[in-house]
């Protein structure tokens, strides 16, 4: 099973550095959840150029019903860090089973 599908992204806040911490994520729903018990990836992409810094893709909680995501801009090692904030991307992904 395979499902598609975009969304409007951005990011007021800093970049996020603790795993784990998923409150300033976007929950994403599937349009037909996968059966119960399948493995889902999820594999997105920035579709657009709309900002100068790099937008990264970070995402959380893949569950059979959805996932959580956000743009989290550049961070090297605490040593190179963009502010966070991002303007609008659309974000395409794809998600299937293994």
């Amino acid at each position: 099973m395979i499902q598609t599908g975009r969304l409007n992204l951005s990011s007021s806040n800093p970049v996020a550095t603790q795993g784990g911490s998923t409150s300033t994520f976007t929950q994403v729903t599937f349009p037909t959840a996968f059966p119960d018990g399948s493995e889902v990836i999820v594999v997105p992409f920035v579709q657009t150029f709309n900002g100068a810094d790099t937008p990264g893709l970070r995402i959380a909680d893949v569950t059979t019903v959805g996932f959580k995501i956000r743009i989290n801009e550049i961070h090297i090692n605490g040593k190179v860090t963009s502010d966070g904030t991002h303007t609008s991307e659309t974000v395409g992904w794809i998600a299937s089973t293994v």
